[in-house]
């Protein structure tokens, strides 16, 4: 039986496809094979590819092959908020799309993972915004906290919200996207008593080996 989850963090450049793809390795360490999408991006380069997309695409397993409108439903070239990327190009995101992406990709592995854009609460067009899209999946949460000044409120606040939508949260990771935060092990400990769900790992700064040597201090299964 294929576990999915919605993978949102506590704000924008909070490493959320780097802690995504070490947990995928960590899903394939285990054993399982493991798909991560990428619902909607936005930013791609000269080669017209989007580098969050190829960094979930390196870190599943390479034997399971998805078309692109299913490992990434919803592309936009530039690196904007995605609504108004989608209004620009005159694009109307369905999350039936979406939904229907991580169906077929749970056909092929043991493990899925929806990787959301940005915040939990960003906007994503008429349809609603990312917490709706959560909300229509119904898939357990893990919330990615970037460790930085402000992540504390950032952190309790995305909790409440994901609670309020009744969805389960299923842990979240520490991820240490700073060389030098002040009070770092003080934010860390606050953040273990005040969080409703487990700590699934801590991923340091700049760690040789990358999101493959970052799973290897995840607890996932």
């Amino acid at each position: 039986m294929t576990s999915a989850f919605f993978i949102t963090g506590t704000d924008t450049e909070v490493g959320k496809t780097y802690a995504t793809s070490a947990l995928l390795h960590r899903a394939r360490q285990s054993g399982f094979t493991a798909l991560g999408l990428k619902a909607v991006a936005a930013g791609v380069g000269a080669d017209g590819k989007n580098e969050d997309v190829e960094a979930l695409r390196a870190a599943s397993s390479p034997d399971l092959e998805l078309p692109e409108r299913i490992r990434n439903p919803y592309l936009f070239a530039p690196p904007i908020a995605p609504h108004i990327a989608a209004q620009e190009a005159g694009v109307r995101m369905e999350f039936a799309v979406i939904q229907s992406a991580v169906r077929r990709a749970a056909q092929q592995a043991d493990v899925v993972l929806l990787e959301g854009a940005g915040g939990f609460r960003i906007p994503l067009g008429p349809e609603g915004d990312s917490a709706d899209l959560a909300q229509l999946l119904g898939l357990p949460v893990i919330l990615v906290v970037g460790m930085r000044l402000g992540c504390l409120n950032h952190a309790l606040l995305t909790v409440e919200a994901i609670l309020a939508r009744r969805l389960p949260l299923a842990g979240w990771i520490a991820n240490s996207i700073l060389p030098d935060m002040p009070s770092y092990a003080d934010n860390l400990a606050t953040l273990k008593k005040l969080m409703p769900a487990p700590l699934l790992g801590v991923i340091p700064h700049a760690l040789p080996g990358g999101p493959e040597a970052a799973a290897r201090g995840l607890e996932f299964r």
